[in-house]
């Protein structure tokens, strides 16, 4: 059947087949890097790095080409600085990473690239150059704005009317403009605020135009697919299309558009302006990051998910049952996912169905015994690991280290006191350092072969 993804500008299903099977090619959003990213802002980290393991499946590890960008110079980045006292490059490059570091704690896979935008000035002068050579841009005051009425498909990504765009969109009206949807490609810079040298006086790149630049310098005219989350696709991914589809005689931007949807706090979107968000830095002090991923994969990647203590609670219980089914018969992957799980997948990302899967592969190796209950659970390590989960061994993930509670090596001193006054027959004693672990959520399991401990 094979690889079917939602693409946003067809509006349907559509059979995947990249334009060269030999380099498939994906370009995704990164972060502005000012400040911390929310959690919000990794459910498309997390889609993104699925779809990348999905696609690395079927073509190979070395032919699917993904770059996720860094902005690293854009208006926030600079208040930031005045605000701080911090030079810019210092800002951009902590929390540049920072986000790879809280990435990696959700075993999201570094892309193949990571353009960074000050990296492509030339790139981005060289691309307006083209655009006001055509006509499809202006200059005035300084400035450089793409004319959205020499394009005449401008709105068809976001299938919104311009003028209800214009109004609820972040569209800056200027008296230099001739049309209040033309958006900016290049803008002067004030001798406080970084800027290079250009045609057009001493300035900076728009925001939209960053990406058009280095998806064309990293991946090429027309990409396979672009991605991000479901508020981009206006103004900036429309933005991108336009300018990049005259700067380039028509040709398409990408074949697919492929976007998720919202993370919410409630009934509103989970976004800083509303002031309503978790940061991974506080979450990773209580749950380890392959709950935060699992509960981020828990809904269809194209479905709003509401953010929540129950369902990270949850996501933590799903997993407990996993690797313990895991570490009854601990041993190598299957070469292959099984089909259940990577159809599901293979149908838009369905992980929904994917983790239904997950349990059903589960249930079977539970009621299996000797080496078919080995290559049960090695099929149900396979497909988790295709999703970017199991990757802990079952030992270590029951007694990871939380946020609070006893430490590994507290629980280790305190068992090794139960086993001495379990020696001395004086169990009293014993029976009261494993109902104080107990308390704890430390459960004590004593076996032939010793006692070993797990948190509940």
């Amino acid at each position: 059947m094979g690889l079917a993804l939602y693409d946003t500008l067809a509006r349907d299903k559509r059979a995947f087949a990249p334009a060269d099977p030999r380099r498939v090619t994906m370009y995704v959003c990164g972060p502005t890097v000012y400040d911390h990213a929310h959690i919000g802002n990794f459910r498309a980290a997390v889609v993104f790095d699925l779809l990348f393991r999905v696609l690395r499946l079927h073509y190979g590890d070395g032919a699917v080409i993904y770059a996720r960008n860094i902005t690293d110079i854009d208006d926030k980045i600079i208040r930031r600085a005045k605000e701080t006292g911090e030079p810019i490059g210092e800002i951009t490059a902590r929390y540049a990473q920072v986000y790879r570091d809280e990435t990696r704690a959700l075993n999201i896979l570094p892309p193949t690239l990571e353009p960074a935008a000050t990296g492509h000035i030339g790139d981005m002068i060289a691309l307006v150059e083209k655009l006001l050579a055509g006509g499809f841009a202006y200059a005035a005051e300084e400035h450089v704005l793409f004319a959205v009425d020499r394009y005449k498909d401008y709105g068809a990504l976001s299938g919104v009317d311009r003028d209800e765009m214009i109004a609820g969109a972040r569209v800056d009206v200027a008296p230099y403009k001739a049309n209040p949807a033309d958006f900016v490609l290049w803008k002067p810079s004030a001798a406080d605020e970084p800027g290079w040298p250009s045609p057009w006086g001493r300035g900076r790149p728009g925001w939209h135009l960053e990406c058009s630049a280095m998806i064309g310098k990293a991946l090429g005219t027309t990409i396979d697919i672009h991605g991000g989350g479901l508020d981009l696709r206006f103004p900036h991914h429309e933005n991108e299309i336009a300018q990049s589809r005259c700067a380039h005689g028509g040709a398409p931007l990408a074949r697919y558009w492929i976007h998720n949807g919202f993370l919410n706090m409630g009934a509103d979107k989970m976004s800083k302006s509303l002031g309503n968000v978790a940061l991974p830095r506080d979450l990773l002090r209580k749950w380890p990051g392959e709950v935060l991923r699992f509960a981020l994969l828990t809904a269809h990647y194209r479905q709003p998910l509401e953010w929540t203590d129950r369902l990270l609670e949850q996501s933590k219980s799903q997993l407990d049952r996993f690797y313990r089914m895991l570490g009854e018969a601990p041993g190598q992957a299957a070469p292959a996912p099984p089909a259940s799980v990577l159809l599901a997948l293979d149908d838009d990302l369905n992980t929904p169905e994917a983790i239904a899967g997950l349990h059903e592969l589960r249930d079977i190796a539970a009621q299996m015994t000797g080496e078919a209950k080995t290559r049960a659970v090695a099929s149900l390590k396979a497909a988790g690991e295709l999703m970017g989960l199991f990757s802990n061994e079952p030992e270590a993930w029951f007694r990871a280290e939380p946020g609070e509670g006893p430490q590994a090596e507290e629980i280790d001193r305190l068992l090794a006191e139960r086993a001495d006054d379990r020696k001395a027959r004086d169990f009293a004693r014993a029976d009261a350092i494993r109902d104080r672990l107990f308390e704890s959520g430390i459960l004590i399991e004593d076996g032939p072969h010793g006692t070993s401990w797990r948190r509940a």
